[in-house]
């Protein structure tokens, strides 16, 4: 398995997208929707160096924390106009911090109806742990 410090200085868009866990598509939108500029080869190729990964592993991060495009472009705007707006995208981390801890207060609350739920049901009828291949219901 490849580290960081073993990456070649520049990655193509298959390789980042791989090491990334995200598609070459994914990519390409986001460089469409403005979140990164990505140099390019004398052949046109897209090559992606370290700071490339490493803002594509943040806003991937924000995504997955439910940050939408838009908030994703705002903050993105603010790194691009520099040290000036360090305490504009630190509100704009606060709220999205706030609203994560929000969701997840509300799915902790799911999932504990969920577990007082099973808990009325008592003990398991069919195996606690069931392989994909283990069917749950048989048509008949």
């Amino acid at each position: 398995m490849s580290t960081v410090a073993s990456l070649p200085a520049l990655l193509p868009i298959r390789e980042a997208a791989a090491l990334l866990g995200v598609s070459a598509h994914t990519l390409r939108y986001y460089e469409r929707e403005g979140l990164l500029g990505v140099p390019r080869a004398a052949g046109g190729e897209r090559l992606y160096g370290e700071a490339e990964l490493a803002r594509l592993r943040f806003l991937l991060h924000l995504r997955g924390t439910g940050m939408g495009m838009a908030g994703l472009r705002e903050y993105v705007a603010l790194t691009e106009q520099g040290e000036a707006t360090v305490d504009a995208r630190r509100g704009l981390l606060l709220r999205h911090e706030a609203a994560v801890l929000a969701r997840l207060d509300a799915l902790q609350a799911d999932l504990a109806a969920v577990r007082r739920k099973i808990a009325l049901y008592g003990e398991p009828a069919l195996p606690t742990t069931l392989s994909p291949a283990t069917p749950v219901f048989q048509e008949t």
